[in-house]
């Protein structure tokens, strides 16, 4: 071979090699202040306003607007308004589009989106018609910042990790993943609050992972699952068994809730289990599962039985952070259970 074409395979290889190196590279970015998150985290969010359907009437629907990452974007619009806030549930439109210059051009067979400034202006593609215009909003959970009442136990509020397993704190005095604590009792109410890492770039279970382990044994998801289908594997749900009823994911970087209700399973003196665990979620303020059963452990947690064992904060290698968790005891006084003596 030449020394011209040996030097030019070369240099494929060694491109090649590079671009796929910075693939991986950008997979694991995970930007975590949002002032360094760029003009893609800009635009993406929700917005919400009143829009002509089908040509014939005037219903109010939402948009949630999701980076992919090199200006790339994908969209869901909704009928009725935002999950959890209007949407019937059912009907649903996907979008996909690519910014240039901060203008963000959306394109679906039904409709076309163009968001400039924290505004969607809607257009049916044939006739270029403006349907509605939607306007960007920041919701927040109802339960974000609830103070524990006086009958709970603080896990964490900032001050310290003394109630935490191998806990470590951010420099402004967030809670890292990778964390357990005792709850103290085989029922009880948790109030959390977490926060994902932007991560345009990755996809599925690479997109700011953790979980809350209940007992080791029982996982509610952590994912950024802002604007996907709202899988049992993802953010809110009870991982392998059930999906949440609504995908209340936010954007990431934005403050989120979970408030959890849970009942362990009940066994007898020899062991036997009598009563399958059973909890309510709900994820930034809506019920996502309401008094579900659980049937058994869920993915890789421990095994059941009647020892209380520690909740765990999964670390995944995203940097999830926590703030504001706080437990209160809910085991009854009397129980002929042997889980509960």
């Amino acid at each position: 071979m030449p020394t011209r074409f040996r030097i030019f395979a070369l240099s494929a290889i060694l491109l090649a090699v590079n671009s796929g190196l910075a693939q991986s590279q950008d997979k694991k970015l995970a930007i975590t202040d949002v002032a360094k998150a760029g003009v893609d985290y800009s635009l993406q969010g929700e917005y919400t306003g009143d829009m002509v359907v089908n040509n014939r009437y005037w219903k109010t629907v939402g948009l949630q607007v999701i980076a992919q990452g090199n200006g790339k974007f994908d969209a869901v619009l909704y009928l009725g308004g935002l999950p959890g806030a209007g949407w019937d549930n059912q009907t649903r439109d996907r979008l996909s589009g690519q910014q240039k210059k901060g203008v963000l051009d959306l394109v679906s067979a039904g409709y076309t989106a163009r968001i400039v400034d924290g505004v969607a202006i809607m257009r049916d593609p044939e006739s270029n018609d403006r349907l509605g215009k939607l306007k960007r909003v920041e919701r927040s959970s109802s339960t974000l910042g609830l103070e524990a009442p006086c009958d709970a136990r603080v896990i964490f509020d900032g001050s310290n990790v003394d109630q935490l397993k191998n806990g470590s704190m951010t420099a402004d005095g967030l809670l890292e993943s990778g964390t357990e604590f005792d709850t103290g009792s085989h029922d009880f109410t948790l109030h959390i609050e977490f926060k994902t890492p932007f991560m345009p770039h990755a996809r599925g279970q690479g997109r700011a992972n953790s979980g809350v382990y209940i007992h080791s044994r029982y996982e509610v998801q952590i994912l950024d699952s802002f604007g996907l289908e709202g899988e049992h594997n993802e953010a809110g749900g009870l991982y392998k068994q059930r999906r949440p009823d609504v995908n209340m994911a936010f954007p990431p970087l934005t403050w989120q809730t979970y408030d959890i209700d849970f009942k362990a399973a009940r066994f007898d003196c020899e062991g036997n289990k009598t009563c399958n665990a059973r909890i309510t979620v709900c994820h930034n303020g809506v019920v996502i599962h309401n008094d579900v059963e659980l049937t058994g452990k869920t993915g890789a947690g421990k095994a059941e039985g009647p020892t209380i064992l520690p909740t765990k904060l999964q670390d995944h290698g995203n940097p999830v952070v926590f703030r504001n968790i706080w437990i209160i005891d809910r085991d009854p006084k009397c129980c002929c259970c042997s889980c509960c003596k």
